[in-house]
């Protein structure tokens, strides 16, 4: 279908570069109230071919992914303070797993000059940040490189982290469901996230709130199987008194930490 005007031509590309689009930051670049971006998010969205969430827009299906770049770019800031945070959590001398994603990847960033650590990742993005660091062991699993991101995927690959009990996982997610389903969209990545998950003393899931607004097939597991929760925000209440009922401590990186139990 023939969009109605060059404007949201130029707006459905923005979006498609970059992952997401704000109100805020349209109405400045076009110099139109906020009102008109609205509509015009509005009917896109009602095309189906962007997504809506709280202050803007995505792309993207409940079926398939975003690229990569795109995928690094959506909540570029917000991920960077939350990998800084949960690197925080990883003390030195210690053993952790860190799978794939754009904000594992900001945690590994951060761990760049500690020392005696032991990480074992499916993640050539992670292994490229970390494998010169003096002070840190890098293992890379075995398996399919998946070309889109780098990411090393299938059977072998879970079975590779089954070897291993490690002190902490670092673990993201495509989408989080408001029932707190931690949810994917390659069904053999869900596999690795799941070996990794069963064989982690402590489990970090890492996830900006915008995970909230999206959709995805294939189930990882839910979030009582996690121990620490590092976001920008929680999207309700709701999610809050689930992580409070499972006992999840969460860490929010604008704000001052809240835990799963009073502390």
């Amino acid at each position: 279908m023939d969009l109605t005007t060059p404007r949201q031509t130029e707006i459905l590309a923005l979006a498609r570069s970059s992952g997401r689009v704000t109100v805020d930051d349209l109405a400045a670049r076009f110099a139109v109230t906020p009102q008109t971006i609205r509509k015009d998010l509005n009917d896109l969205c009602d095309r189906r071919l962007l997504q809506r969430v709280h202050g803007g827009a995505v792309v993207g299906s409940g079926t398939e992914n975003l690229g990569y770049e795109a995928r690094r770019m959506m909540a570029r800031e917000e991920k960077r303070r939350i990998g800084a945070r949960a690197a925080e959590l990883i003390p030195d001398n210690s053993s952790l797993f860190i799978n794939i994603g754009t904000t594992t990847e900001e945690v590994a960033r951060c761990l760049l000059g500690r020392s005696g650590l032991v990480v074992v990742t499916n993640n050539i993005n992670v292994a490229n940040l970390l494998h010169a660091e003096p002070g840190i062991e890098v293992i890379v699993a075995g398996g399919v490189v998946r070309r889109s991101d780098g990411g090393i995927v299938g059977e072998a690959t879970a079975d590779f982290f089954r070897q291993f009990k490690v002190d902490h996982a670092v673990i993201g997610a495509s989408a989080i469901d408001g029932d707190g389903a931690l949810l994917d969209f390659d069904y053999r990545e869900v596999r690795v996230s799941q070996a990794i998950i069963a064989n982690a003393r402590h489990v970090i899931l890492v996830a900006d709130r915008s995970k909230f607004d999206r959709t995805a097939p294939v189930r990882i597991g839910h979030m009582s199987q996690i121990h620490t929760f590092v976001t920008d925000g929680l999207p309700s209440d709701a999610v809050a008194t689930l992580c409070r009922e499972a006992g999840i401590r969460v860490e929010q990186v604008q704000g001052d930490p809240v835990d799963g139990e009073a502390t």
